[in-house]
């Protein structure tokens, strides 16, 4: 537990120091040349741009409305768009570079009060990431910058609001966790990575308090992690490791005095509904990875119930 903790403040002290050395990005929105009823038309015709040049200085300048408090610009607009045009591989690789950049920056800055910035870079960053393992783009120091940034970010969450249906999404762990998703899919991902962002990804199964996880985020969290062993590249040891500090109970005492504070019934919660949900993952294929996968959240889950 002690040496867990120590890689967690490492990573996100790694990641404050990347962030520390990029500058500040300016945040303009709308971008320049548009107000929200162009953007608006813009989504209501499916983000259909012809101009190749016009797409990809669009889709940088909506880099800029990730922490813009409507969600119909944030999520529907900046988003969508930018999501949409990179599976559709419709930006060049130096709008993906310069997108890499940009949101890497505003993934480590904590100016937006509001809590936006973060989270929707982490999203967009999944869909850079995304778009590099399905064509390489990023240099491997690159990728290990983003490995990083995607580890501190991650066990640095602190804000576990979810949906308002006023101001919409804040999904900080999710987000997160769908960046590390895309990055241990990805075949330049080597095994010591892979462990890095599995121990970050450990540290918010059960945050510290009284968290309830109620927005899907444990299926998120699970998600990440089967495909993560799915690569078959990290050693049988570690995950032995990883599933047995997950289903311990400490802070608690045991798993019985967890039903005697709001805390422990959280931490008890969450343990569970990510345990669960990585375990159907495992059923809905029958291979020897999914069985010795589910083996493994299997023990977990009756260290928990016993």
């Amino acid at each position: 537990m002690k040496r867990a903790a120590l890689v967690i403040a490492a990573l996100v002290l790694s990641f404050t120091g990347l962030a520390q050395a990029r500058d500040t990005v300016p945040v303009v929105c709308p971008p320049d040349g548009y107000d929200k009823q162009q953007l608006a038309q813009l989504k209501s015709e499916s983000f259909a741009l012809e101009d190749d040049e016009k797409r990809n200085r669009l889709a940088l300048g909506l880099a800029g409305c990730i922490s813009n408090p409507d969600p119909m610009i944030r999520d529907g607009v900046a988003f969508e768009a930018v999501s949409g045009w990179l599976r559709s591989q419709k930006l060049s690789s130096e709008t993906i570079l310069a997108l890499y950049e940009n949101l890497l920056t505003q993934l480590g800055s904590d100016s937006d009060d509001n809590g936006f910035q973060q989270p929707f870079a982490a999203l967009l960053l999944s869909e850079v990431a995304r778009a590099d393992r399905i064509e390489a783009v990023l240099s491997p120091g690159q990728r290990e910058d983003l490995v990083d940034a995607a580890a501190g970010y991650l066990a640095g969450v602190r804000d576990y609001r979810g949906f308002s249906e006023t101001a919409g999404w804040r999904h900080g762990v999710a987000h997160g966790s769908d960046l590390v998703l895309q990055l241990v899919l990805n075949p330049n991902i080597d095994a010591d990575q892979i462990e890095r962002l599995m121990v970050a990804l450990a540290s918010q199964v059960a945050p510290a308090g009284d968290v309830f996880y109620v927005y899907g985020e444990p299926a998120r969290l699970a998600r990440a992690v089967y495909y993560a062993y799915a690569r078959g590249i990290v050693p049988e040891t570690f995950w032995d490791d990883w599933m047995k500090q997950i289903s311990r109970p400490q802070p608690l005492e045991n798993w019985s005095t967890a039903f005697s504070s709001q805390a422990g019934l959280a931490k008890r919660h969450n343990t569970l509904a990510f345990l669960l949900a990585l375990h159907f993952n495992t059923t809905l294929e029958s291979n020897e990875k999914n069985a010795s996968l589910g083996e493994l959240v299997e023990a977990a889950i009756f260290r928990i119930w016993s």
